[in-house]
């Protein structure tokens, strides 16, 4: 059955409510273990409804935010939404309470238990309407994004579009599309200032009701984080800013002297290959070179590029109302996966069928998990290894998409993800910044962005671009806004990612067999127990970034175009 068919009907709190309760009951008063199972497979089903009816909500939301059904339906789950996950948390809670828990962990994967437990510190009856307003300001945010138009050279662009005008080899357009950008955010900076004022107080209420110290202990809860915490990021940070940062500021830097550039300002930073960076194929042929590719990598990859290709299950097309990101979703009633994208006709187009489809080829491989409707495929750095992985397996096959520019894109690839840590990281500093300081002013926000801009991307200026000079580039990074704390979750895997290319580069097979094996495993085992496995070196070892900066640095002057 192709996506757009699959049938949609609203699993209303009302009709939750009283099932799940009931259930919740069943547990209480269970007095064996058999009982607790069947009450979890029972929760197990409704479950899946309600899961299900919510994903294709969002998906058809977002695929156009000006739709008044789904506009309506979107806006219930995000009033209905946190009193259901209420609901579920004490599902959890009952069992993780039950006096034959013990008995019930030898049944059940203990590390789902552990998954409960940190489930069970951020959520409780007292911030259920907090959540709500949350997912009110986070809907606003993006419809607002969603309805932004560009005006261009005579054209009114959605961002996604404008964005391609940043990868152009001619500097005057970079900087024309730049200053677009910057005077078009601008007009809008009361609204951007007033929603991440409101979501920042919010996050920071909850906290406090749940006696937390600040949202930042509360964000590494929701984002259900077990093998490290704030101290190891701490220390990965540190290691970027010493390790890292140098490293990549005298590469981009006597990489804009390649292409002529003395003083590398911000429009300057999406082009890498002198001349211009590769473009790809049209659409058709990209999606053409995919199938190819995925087939030529093995029958597991070749059978789910397929299902995805027959069930329509790409968005990819660039309109107004169109959600302006790029994300990976699935509909487990169905175990089918979905991508929607954004393409403008730039390399960022053929990571969708790289990146995104990682994410997409876990879900394919993990469906049938006894564990994956409960814990998935783990931690999100778990998620973004399976997708940032996948981008560095496809090299071999770049000539399908890029023809004889397939070296130009390795060398723009890799400078560009080893570009990206520091990036990341920053966002990730800033975050924990506004959140242990909640009452910041806007001004106060943006000064602080700036100045961490000065210390993780020491090469690249800003004087002169309307208001992204004051410090403002954050307000489009949409995960700020609808996603806390996630962004760290790239950068670690983009370090697991960089250890999969350069084992492939000695033996692509044995590296693809272990990537392989690790995108099934799932969530059922730590991303660092993950990562063991597949003998690659952990983050968060003394030196690990240091070696991995050496490492590229000389692929880097391998494969330079």
């Amino acid at each position: 059955m192709k996506v757009s068919q699959l049938p949609y009907r609203r699993v209303s709190l009302e009709e939750a409510r009283p099932a799940l309760e009931a259930i919740i009951a069943r547990v209480e008063k269970a007095q064996t273990v058999q009982e607790l199972l069947e009450a979890r497979q029972d929760y197990l089903k409704l479950d899946l409804e309600l899961t299900t009816s919510q994903s294709l909500a969002y998906m058809r939301y977002s695929i156009h935010t000006g739709d008044p059904f789904y506009v309506a339906e979107n806006d219930y789950y995000d009033e209905a939404g946190p009193a259901l996950y209420e609901l579920e948390t004490r599902f959890a809670a009952a069992l993780l309470d039950s006096p034959l828990r013990p008995e019930l962990e030898k049944e059940l994967d203990p590390l789902l238990f552990r998954y409960m437990e940190v489930r069970r510190k951020a959520m409780a009856p007292e911030i259920v309407e907090d959540r709500a307003e949350e997912n009110r300001l986070i809907s606003e945010y993006s419809k607002l994004m969603a309805s932004m138009e560009f005006e261009f050279r005579g054209e009114k662009l959605p961002r996604a579009m404008l964005g391609k005008y940043f990868k152009s080899p001619d500097r005057e357009t970079r900087r024309e599309a730049m200053e677009v950008l910057g005077r078009t955010m601008e007009r809008y900076a009361p609204q951007l200032d007033s929603i991440f004022d409101r979501l920042v107080h919010v996050r920071d209420r909850m906290a406090k009701k749940l006696g937390y110290k600040n949202f930042v202990e509360l964000g590494y809860c929701r984002m259900e984080r077990l093998c490290y915490g704030q101290e190891e990021v701490r220390v990965f940070r540190e290691n970027v800013l010493r390790d890292l940062v140098p490293a990549v500021a005298r590469l981009r830097t006597a990489n804009a002297k390649r292409m002529g550039i003395d003083t590398y300002m911000f429009y300057d930073n999406d082009v890498i290959v002198p001349g211009g960076d590769p473009v790809p194929v049209d659409k058709e042929g990209i999606f053409a070179a995919a199938r190819e590719m995925y087939h030529a990598m093995g029958p597991e990859t070749g059978a789910f590029i397929d299902m995805m290709l027959e069930t329509e299950a790409f968005d990819v097309d660039s309109r107004k109302n169109k959600w302006g990101g790029g994300y990976c979703t699935d509909f487990p009633k169905y175990k089918q996966p979905f991508i929607l994208a954004n393409f403008n006709g730039t390399a960022g187009d053929v990571d969708v069928v790289t990146h995104e489809a990682g994410h997409a080829l876990n879900v394919y491989l993990t469906a049938g998990s006894p564990y994956y409707q409960e814990i998935g495929c783990g931690g999100m750095e778990t998620a973004e290894t399976h997708s940032m992985s996948m981008e560095f397996f496809a090299w071999p096959y770049m000539d399908r998409f890029f023809g004889e520019n397939a070296g130009k894109y390795r060398y723009m690839h890799a400078l560009d993800s080893l570009s990206f840590i520091p990036y990341g990281t920053m966002v990730d500093a800033f975050q924990h910044i506004v959140y242990e300081q909640p009452e910041l002013t806007p001004a106060q926000r943006n000064a602080e962005w700036l100045k961490l801009e000065h210390q993780f991307r020491p090469h690249i200026h800003f004087e002169g671009i309307p208001y992204l000079e004051q410090g403002t580039r954050w307000q489009y990074q949409m995960h700020i806004f609808e996603s806390p704390f996630y962004y760290i979750d790239y950068c670690l895997a983009q370090t697991a990612a960089f250890g999969f290319l350069l084992a492939s580069q000695e033996d692509y097979d044995a590296a693809f067999a272990r990537y392989l094996r690790l995108s099934k495993t799932g969530g059922e085992k730590l991303w660092t127990e993950l990562l063991a496995e597949a003998e690659l070196p952990s983050p968060f070892v003394p030196g690990a970034l240091k070696t991995l900066a050496e490492r590229v640095e000389a692929l880097l002057e391998k494969i330079k175009v």
